[in-house]
């Protein structure tokens, strides 16, 4: 199944519901809509849509909504807040379910509580979409390598959002673990005002986004 331009996929993705309440632990921050259509043009185009596809730390569920909309008809999003989960769902409600496109949904996409680092799949080749926290709070410093040891563990292929300056982390982690990046760019990622220690308006952060091939499992 194909899917929409790139164009029209951000246009669409550009209703997301946002955090109402976002949490300065989780670092809950809509990913860009231009972002993750991108991401999940770039996806369809490699055909790494076409199986199961998981959304790890899913938030407002906008990946994993721009992967059901680009094509994807085995969709799943988990994330450990219960409340994200909500938004995600009502997202898929207004965004995928209101159709747009002249056609039905046979496929919903299954919303997961869970934690990235004990999650409940049984899977080895499954296209995994991420957007990990930065790192910005104490607690998050090395979440990003979770969230690659899970896409690692039941991937073939993954999809990664990180903050700029992680390309050299990134190709050493995939190296050392069967893995390779096939495609890499850059990409702008706004952040509003939304917690106490913002002093701008809104600030622009410059992301990097990675496609890994997993060669084996161990």
């Amino acid at each position: 199944m194909s899917g929409p331009s790139r164009r029209t996929l951000a246009r669409r993705l550009e209703s997301i519901e946002d955090f109402s309440e976002p949490s300065t632990r989780l670092e809950q921050y809509l990913t860009p809509a231009e972002l993750a259509a991108h991401l999940c043009h770039l996806a369809g185009l490699q055909g790494d849509l076409e199986g199961q596809v998981v959304d790890l730390g899913t938030g407002t569920g906008m990946l994993a909504i721009a992967a059901s909309l680009s094509g994807g008809d085995r969709v799943a999003g988990i994330d450990l807040d219960a409340g994200a989960l909500e938004i995600a769902r009502r997202n898929e409600r207004a965004v995928v379910g209101g159709g747009g496109d002249g056609g039905s949904r046979e496929h919903s996409i299954e919303w997961l509580r869970g934690d990235v680092s004990r999650h409940p799949f049984s899977l080895t080749d499954a296209t995994v979409l991420s957007n990990p926290p930065f790192g910005a709070q104490r607690g998050n410093r090395h979440a990003d390598r979770d969230f690659l040891e899970t896409a690692r563990e039941i991937g073939s292929v993954s999809y990664t959002i990180h903050n700029e300056g992680s390309q050299t982390f990134v190709e050493s982690f995939a190296d050392d673990e069967g893995g390779s990046v096939t495609h890499a760019f850059r990409a702008e990622f706004p952040i509003p005002k939304r917690f106490e220690f913002h002093t701008a308006a809104q600030e622009t952060l410059e992301a990097e986004v990675f496609r890994i091939e997993w060669s084996s499992h161990k």
